[in-house]
C-alpha cells in the first residue's frame, strides 16, 4: 500500500503549467514544510504534484505560509540530466488537498490574491445597497 498523509505550510505559492498535446492538463506543484516531532525546530520540505481541476484550485486559493493537508501517494522517478548523470526525485502525487488552520488565518494570507469580483459584505453600509 502506498498512502501518504501530510500537513504542513506552503513554502511558496503553487505554480501551474499545462501539459503538451491535444488535451492540455493542468499540472500544479508546491512544496510543504512539514514539522518533525522533535524538541528542535526541524522541518522536511516535501514536493507535491497535483493535476487537473485540483491544480487550478491550488493555484487560485493556496498561498505561501498557509497550512494545508494532503493525501496522496509517494512517487520516485529518475531521469538523465544534460551531462548524462542519473538524477532522482521523490514527490507526493496529491489525490486530496484540504485547507487547515483558522478561517481568519486563511483570509489574512489571501489578501494578496484576486477576490474574483466579490466585495466583502462587512465593508458595505446600508446606504450603499441598491435595494
Amino acid at each position: 500500500m502506498n498512502k501518504v498523509v501530510l500537513m504542513g505550510r506552503l513554502v511558496r505559492d503553487p505554480e501551474i503549467r499545462y501539459s503538451q498535446g491535444p488535451e492540455q492538463i493542468a499540472v500544479g506543484r508546491y512544496t510543504l514544510a512539514v514539522n518533525r516531532r522533535s524538541k528542535e525546530k526541524e522541518a522536511d520540505f516535501i514536493s507535491c504534484v497535483v493535476f487537473g481541476k485540483a491544480a487550478t484550485f491550488a493555484e487560485k486559493y493556496f498561498v505561501k505560509g498557509q497550512m494545508v493537508a494532503v493525501v496522496g501517494r509517494l512517487q520516485v522517478r529518475s531521469w538523465e540530466d544534460k551531462s548524462g548523470n542519473k538524477r532522482w526525485t521523490t514527490e507526493v502525487l496529491v489525490e486530496e488537498q484540504h485547507f487547515c488552520g483558522s478561517k481568519k488565518e486563511s483570509e489574512s494570507s489571501n489578501t494578496e490574491k484576486e477576490n474574483d469580483g466579490f466585495y466583502p459584505i462587512d465593508e458595505l453600509e446600508d446606504d450603499d445597497l441598491p435595494f
